[in-house]
């Protein structure tokens, strides 16, 4: 193995267990291999400005604060009380309110983690209150969030069409079935849950409620209509659209719902500023981690490797999809995608893979790394919400995690679950 090559896997393996942010580590990994090769040090700046100036990661930013927004606005709290309305009397009715919620949340911000702290925030107190757990709550918050991935419009769809160079409006699409499945798998689950725990019902809404609910929330619940519609009737593109749902979420938390005062705005900002920074800086310093493991031709000696010893499409999709979710569930999902992403694309085109389903595999198996133990996004996010313990809520949420997984398993060998709304 090659001094640089041991920077790349060994050193940025070694900083990550000691705790290094994963935009450091691959910064310092980069500039150490750049030292040892004797490189031009301006790569690290080139390369970083490159990997950050596609026109389409420009979604990611409004995205990001569109659910700032509506969170901070309290509409996030108004869906709540819509899906409340037409579910709260079946068993589980209330972990049937947080995943439909959730549903609608992921169509207009397309963030994973603003999905669960917005959904959660509402729903963990609420079914704490009701008799769940509430290492139970936070395991089915942190479970929906991460629907957000794969219901379109997704920032994880977004940074892969990017680095697959594939039509994001498609990649949009291939999303839809998966994230759809994975949700009524969750149902089952809630159901399931519901029966053995002899939770309370709540009684039925009456209609008188349920037209006060739609009333207060009919705003919210056109966001996704105007996102998405306006993605699919070619009136804007993906990153056009994220700006179209910032703005909209401006407009109806500051002048129609008077939910959200100016003064609150910077608060919204800053937090959508913060996580934006850190996605970005990922890229951008994976954009760098790219190019050293392209010298080094790493790819192609993991490509040929596999062609040696696999030799069937399914079984190399099976060791994929094990690895990417082994790698997932202690790394960074953007890094991981944005560093072997060119690797992976090039694996997938060798063995004929479609490129619209194999970027609807790796984002599944991305939606999942968020929610699996250790080091989940989404969990983090959901014990910082719920005040629990990494361990409390790792032991309510592997049922969610295995049903999940289940369903990357169906994606990944039948190909018309991703491609059927895709023309």
């Amino acid at each position: 193995m090659s001094a640089v090559a041991a920077i790349l896997s060994l050193g940025f393996a070694a900083l990550v267990l000691l705790g290094v942010p994963f935009a450091f580590a691959l910064a310092l990994c980069v500039v150490g291999a750049i030292a040892v090769t004797g490189m031009d040090p301006m790569l690290l700046p080139q390369t970083l400005v490159a990997g950050t100036q596609s026109f389409s990661l420009l979604a990611i930013p409004f995205f990001m604060l569109a659910g700032e927004i509506m969170s901070a606005g309290g509409l996030s709290r108004r869906l709540v009380n819509v899906a409340d309305v037409f579910v709260r009397h079946l068993p589980g009715g209330l972990g049937l309110v947080a995943i439909l919620a959730a549903l609608v949340f992921a169509a207009i911000s397309g963030s994973a983690p603003a999905t669960t702290a917005a959904i959660g925030a509402v729903m963990v107190p609420a079914m704490a209150e009701r008799g769940y757990s509430r290492a139970y709550a936070t395991a089915l918050c942190v479970s929906a969030g991460v629907l957000a991935p794969l219901i379109p419009p997704s920032i994880a769809f977004v940074i892969w069409g990017v680095i697959a160079e594939q039509s994001i409006a498609k990649l949009f699409l291939s999303g839809v079935l998966p994230g759809l499945l994975m949700a009524v798998g969750m149902v089952a689950l809630v159901l399931w849950h519901a029966r053995r725990s002899g939770v309370a019902r709540s009684p039925r809404a009456s209609l008188r409620e349920i037209a006060t609910a739609l009333r207060a929330g009919v705003w919210v619940l056109l966001a996704p209509v105007i996102v998405l519609g306006g993605i699919y009737l070619g009136i804007f593109t993906p990153t056009e659209a994220a700006v179209v749902a910032c703005l909209y979420a401006l407009f109806v938390a500051l002048c129609i719902e008077r939910s959200l005062k100016p003064a609150q705005l910077g608060g919204s900002i800053t937090r959508a500023m913060s996580t934006t920074a850190m996605v970005l800086a990922i890229v951008g310093f994976s954009q760098g981690f790219g190019v050293l493991v392209a010298q080094e031709q790493l790819a192609p000696a993991l490509t040929g490797w596999l062609a040696a010893h696999i030799h069937t499409k399914w079984l190399m999709l099976a060791a994929l999809n094990i690895g990417f979710f082994l790698l997932a569930a202690v790394m960074d999902e953007v890094a991981i995608m944005v560093i072997l992403g060119p690797m992976l694309i090039a694996i997938a085109r060798q063995y004929g893979v479609d490129p619209i389903h194999f970027g609807s595999m790796i984002v599944t198996n991305v939606a999942i790394g968020m929610a699996a133990p250790p080091i989940g996004y989404c969990l983090f996010v959901g014990m910082a919400i719920a005040k629990l313990k990494l361990w409390e809520v790792a032991r309510a949420i592997m049922p969610f995690v295995l049903m999940m997984v289940a369903v990357l398993f169906l994606v990944t060998y039948v190909p018309a679950f991703s491609l059927a709304f895709v023309r």
